[in-house]
């Protein structure tokens, strides 16, 4: 979800820090091939399509591509899904996850619940770059990016702040907590209130030499229990990809998509043959079919309570994307120009 945001002041707050960490763990530039490359991510990620065809273009790892590509996302305060001004947990602190791979080593790394880092994809590449594990999480993660020079940031903004503080003062009347008079309360803290806040962004990218890399990254869902972690770090949840196949990823509630394991499902369904669609769709019907099975899930006329988008990237460059519930968007990148493409919806509403 986004907001309107002075554009000076989000470049003049934001760039230096984001500049200074992007490079840290990335790969130099190597040569161009002649495959047309491609890049696929979540609504909120047509900067990032661009960026990450840019950087293809001119002879970057396809992984790098994408970090880079949604780091816009993660160093922009307007988006209060992913990264810097993100929505916080219960408490009032902004805790992001973020995943990584690779398709040429068929590498992967994640961070989950780092606190005070701009660029959590980033450093999920270093953990699959530089350790022997796949995720750290915490803590732990927190010092492990500062080993490498990550800087320290102050993710949760003033707007964000507003917005947290609101709905800890308004959600239960038999607390001390006490809202200011409407009159002081600012319009764009209402629609945050009315619904929580799911979103996240994914890309995939795929090379001039038919190479892939993927990442997902996310500040989670909106005033979560602290240290509550979603589909966006696991691999096989929030993303997954094989070279030889394609690559997959995920927004929304991530819950659902953790008890499925719906990357891995797409892509294993594209190495079956399916088309992009298919697979993006096969994996619709079966988080539809094994969700409902809880009532929290479900709802009276035993559809899902929750949206989840998926987006596919095959490794012959056809690419699609599904949701549960019409209204998603993905934004893609065919080597030519970027376009924002309506997803295919499981169910009418």
């Amino acid at each position: 979800m986004r907001r309107p945001m002075n554009r000076r002041f989000f470049i003049g707050t934001t760039a230096a820090a984001s500049l200074s960490t992007l490079a840290i763990g990335a790969s130099p530039p190597a040569a161009v091939g002649s495959r047309r490359p491609t890049a696929v991510a979540s609504g909120n990620g047509l900067r990032a399509v661009e960026r990450a065809v840019e950087l293809v273009k001119n002879g970057y790892d396809p992984l790098d591509a994408a970090v880079e590509g949604v780091a816009i996302v993660e160093a922009d305060p307007a988006d209060n899904s992913v990264g810097y001004g993100g929505l916080p947990n219960e408490d009032g602190v902004v805790e992001l996850d973020a995943a990584v791979m690779h398709g040429p080593t068929h590498g992967g790394g994640s961070v989950a619940s780092i606190r005070n880092i701009m660029h959590p994809a980033a450093v999920a590449r270093l953990v699959m770059k530089r350790t022997q594990h796949c995720l750290i999480v915490g803590d732990g993660a927190l010092r492990f990016a500062r080993a490498h020079g990550f800087p320290e940031v102050d993710l949760l903004t003033d707007e964000s702040r507003k917005i947290w503080l609101h709905w800890k003062e308004t959600r239960d009347p038999n607390d001390d907590w006490v809202p200011p008079p409407e009159s002081e309360v600012a319009a764009y803290v209402h629609e945050y209130i009315k619904k929580r806040v799911t979103g996240t962004i994914h890309c995939s990218v795929l090379d001039t030499h038919g190479d892939l890399g993927c990442t997902t990254t996310t500040s989670g869902l909106s005033w979560k229990i602290p240290g509550r972690v979603g589909d966006s770090p696991i691999l096989g949840a929030g993303l997954y990809l094989d070279n030889e196949v394609g690559s997959a990823g995920s927004t929304g509630v991530g819950e659902a998509n953790l008890l499925n394991l719906s990357s891995h499902l797409i892509v294993e369904a594209m190495r079956r043959g399916l088309t992009a669609k298919d697979a993006v769709m096969e994996a619709l019907k079966r988080v539809a079919v094994t969700s409902v099975r809880d009532p929290k899930r479900r709802r009276p006329d035993g559809k899902t309570t929750f949206n989840v988008s998926f987006y596919a990237l095959a490794k012959d460059g056809t690419f699609a994307g599904g949701c549960m519930y019409p209204g998603g968007k993905m934004a893609v990148h065919d080597g030519d120009s970027a376009r924002i493409v309506v997803l295919d919806p499981l169910y009418a509403k």
